[in-house]
Order: structure tokens, then C-alpha cells, then sequence
């Protein structure tokens, strides 16, 4: 009977003990969750903006040509004798060339030669007998007509003389023409005759072509736009073209390397290509080793001028948005993200140099923005091109919060 009654007094007392047991517990961990310590803000590299002095320049791919181009071309008919030069070669101006056969215009010289003697020949007599005559006809020995038959006969013999010299220099000219000589120093390509071959005088096929490749020319077409755009700069003061050697060109051959020469531009061209709407920049580069060939695609790097005050951000600092629109983010003096639009001018190397939305003194973020958003408070600490910050690095993984 004893054990009967005190089973329900255990059961009193569990009931007393569990709950209060439970609250315990519930208090605990309450205190615990409230006393936990919040996250550490997240850790951001940045760069504070600054204005610096940027020359700007412009790549422009083109193409070479030659300084001086020669067509080669016979002045006289003829059978080629011998061809006195070697393919490929370079020649030197009033090199002899071409050996046209000389004995045709030989014999016409000739012929012009005897032509003249026998009219200065016959000048003499013509010219006493026009004397007598006008002494005659001062006693009027003799009649009017007679003498001006006599003087006219002289003034005969004068231009007969004058028009075989005329003949004797024609046929010395054509007797020269024999030997075709370079009209300028540089490198001859191909025949398009050998020996024994009969031309004729500029006939539309050229015997050979001589170019001269050093210095060589440099033609790249600049677009109109582009053109306007630097003249709007200059004119808006955000670039100024004041700055030595302005008309310096580089130059970038087709493997990538860089030409070790520098080269100078020559002249801006006043027409403008109807079908590419362009105008052509004509540069001159020195050539000595004949790297630099006729034809060659090539870019030229041309100076546009200096911005004084240009402000130059890493590329990887800017984002876009939906849109495409440029953004950055910037830390303010809270030590709070904020978001900026950007209008960017263009890349230097690999920068961007920013034309609005930025000022002096600012922190841009460069790495760690996938894990912030613009309002989170951040630590910023400076940004080394190495891949260090400070002396902890970023963590640029991200986050599950992340937001565009």
C-alpha cells in the first residue's frame, strides 16, 4: 500500500522539475546567441584616385610602301643587247640596266651629222653672194627683187643649219636612250625581258620595277570620327599636342614585336575616302636593314597629345551593369560601399582612363567586389599589382550574398 502511494508523487515531481529544466536550457542558449560576436567586415583592395599626366596614342594598322618607285621603261625601239643588272639587287642611280643595240641610232647620228655639214657648208657662199648684193644695190647695180632673193636665200641656209643641229642632238638623244640607266638607288626586281627581246619605246609593260626601301613609307587610314573626336579634345583643352616630339610614330610589326626604329609623321591627307570615310596619315621610317618590305601589314602607334590631368583606373576595378553601362565601386569615408557610373574615354594599356564619375582622392575597389555590396560596411586596405594587400590577401570567391 506505501509503494502504491508514492508513485504519483513522483510523478509530481518530474512534472515540477522538467519544465523548469527546459527553460534552463532555452535561457542558455539564448544568452548565447546574443552574446555571440558579429562577422568581421569583408576585406576589399582599393586604389585612391589621382590625377596624373598621360600620353595618349592611337594603334592604327596600315601598311608600307615604297619612298621612291621606278617603272623601267625603254625610250627607243631596239633589240635588247644585254641586261646588266641582277634580279633582286640593289642599284644605284645611273646604273646601267638594259643594253639596247646602239648601231641604228649610231647610223642616224651620223646621218644628221653629214646633214649639218653640208648646210653650214653652203652658209658662206650664201652669205657673200647676200653682201654683193646689198652693195650693189646701193649703186643700184642691181635690182630690188634680186636682193631679197639673195637674203632670202640666206635666212634659207641659216635655218637649215639650225634644223640639222636639231636633228644631230635628236639622233645623240635616241643613240643614249640605247643604254637604259636607273633613274633612282634602290632594289630591282624582275625582268620581264631577257636577252634578244625587241621592245618598243614606253611601251605599257615595264622591262623592271626599282623601289627604294629606305627610308620606307608608312600609309594608315584614320576614320573621320577619330579624327574629329582629337580635334574636339584639343579644342575642349583635355589634351594638348604642346609636348616634344609630337610627330614621333612607333611602329608594331605583324609578329607582335616592336620595330626598334621610330619614325616621323610626314603629313595628314585633306581628302577623305568616300568608301571608308577615312583620311590617310603618311609616315616615313628609317630602313637600313630592309626589314621594313613593300606591302607589309603593319600598326603604328601615333601621339595624339598630353592629358594633364588624366585620372587612370585598373580594368578589373570596372564592372557593367545589365545595360553595359561602365561602374565602379568606390569606398567612402564611412567605410561604406558606393556604387558610380563611369563614362570612360578609352584603354591605356591596361587601365582605363575615365573621363566622368570619379574624383581625386576616392578608393576604388579592385579586388573583393564579389563579395560586397554598394551600403556594406568593408575593410579597405591598398591594392599591390603583385597580388597582395597589405599584408593578408584577398579572398576574391564568391560569396553566397553576392549581388550584381
Amino acid at each position: 500500500m506505501q509503494t502504491t502511494n508514492q508513485t504519483p508523487d513522483v510523478f509530481v515531481k518530474w512534472k515540477t522539475v522538467l519544465p523548469a529544466l527546459v527553460c534552463g536550457l532555452s535561457l542558455t542558449a539564448c544568452n548565447r546567441q546574443v552574446q555571440a560576436p558579429p562577422p568581421p567586415a569583408p576585406e576589399v583592395a582599393t586604389v585612391t584616385v589621382a590625377r596624373q599626366q598621360v600620353l595618349l596614342t592611337t594603334e592604327l594598322p596600315g601598311r608600307t610602301s615604297p619612298y621612291l618607285i621606278a617603272e623601267i621603261r625603254p625610250q627607243v625601239n631596239g633589240l635588247i643587247q644585254k641586261r646588266l643588272f641582277t634580279e633582286g639587287a640593289d642599284v644605284k642611280a645611273g646604273q646601267e640596266l638594259y643594253q639596247i643595240d646602239p648601231a641604228p641610232f649610231q647610223a642616224a647620228l651620223d646621218n644628221a651629222k653629214a646633214a649639218l655639214g653640208r648646210s653650214e657648208a653652203n652658209v658662206p657662199a650664201i652669205q657673200l653672194r647676200s653682201d654683193r648684193y646689198k652693195e650693189a644695190l646701193a649703186d643700184k647695180a642691181v635690182s630690188k627683187q634680186d636682193f631679197d632673193d639673195a637674203d632670202a636665200a640666206l635666212k634659207q641656209a641659216q635655218a637649215d643649219v639650225q634644223y640639222y643641229k636639231a636633228m644631230v642632238e635628236t639622233a645623240r638623244i635616241n643613240l643614249n636612250y640605247t643604254h637604259i640607266v636607273s633613274p633612282i638607288s634602290g632594289r630591282i626586281g624582275t625582268s620581264t625581258v631577257t636577252d634578244g627581246a625587241i621592245v618598243t619605246a614606253y611601251q605599257p609593260t615595264a622591262l623592271a620595277t626599282i623601289q627604294q626601301l629606305d627610308p620606307i613609307y608608312v600609309d594608315v587610314p584614320e576614320s573621320t570620327t577619330e579624327l574629329l573626336r582629337l580635334q574636339r579634345r584639343l579644342e575642349d583643352g583635355r589634351i594638348n599636342n604642346d609636348g616634344t616630339n609630337a610627330n614621333q610614330v612607333q611602329l608594331i610589326l605583324g609578329d607582335d614585336t616592336k620595330y626598334p626604329l621610330d619614325g616621323t609623321l610626314q603629313f595628314r591627307d585633306v581628302s577623305v575616302d568616300p568608301t571608308t570615310a577615312s583620311v590617310i596619315l603618311r609616315m616615313v621610317f628609317p630602313n637600313p636593314n630592309g626589314v621594313l618590305l613593300p606591302g607589309m601589314f603593319v600598326r603604328a602607334v601615333v601621339k595624339e597629345g598630353v592629358n594633364a590631368q588624366a585620372i587612370l583606373i585598373p580594368q578589373q576595378a570596372v564592372s557593367r551593369d545589365p545595360k553595359g553601362n561602365p561602374m565602379a565601386l568606390i569606398v567612402n569615408a564611412s567605410g561604406k560601399v558606393e556604387q558610380r557610373m563611369l563614362n570612360l574615354d578609352r584603354a591605356v594599356r591596361d587601365q582605363w582612363l575615365v573621363s566622368t564619375g570619379l574624383v581625386p582622392g576616392e578608393r576604388i575597389i579592385v579586388e573583393g567586389m564579389q563579395k560586397v555590396r554598394p551600403g556594406a560596411e568593408v575593410k579597405a586596405v591598398p591594392f599591390d599589382e603583385g597580388g597582395k594587400q597589405g599584408t593578408k590577401p584577398v579572398n576574391t570567391a564568391p560569396a553566397a550574398s553576392t549581388s550584381n
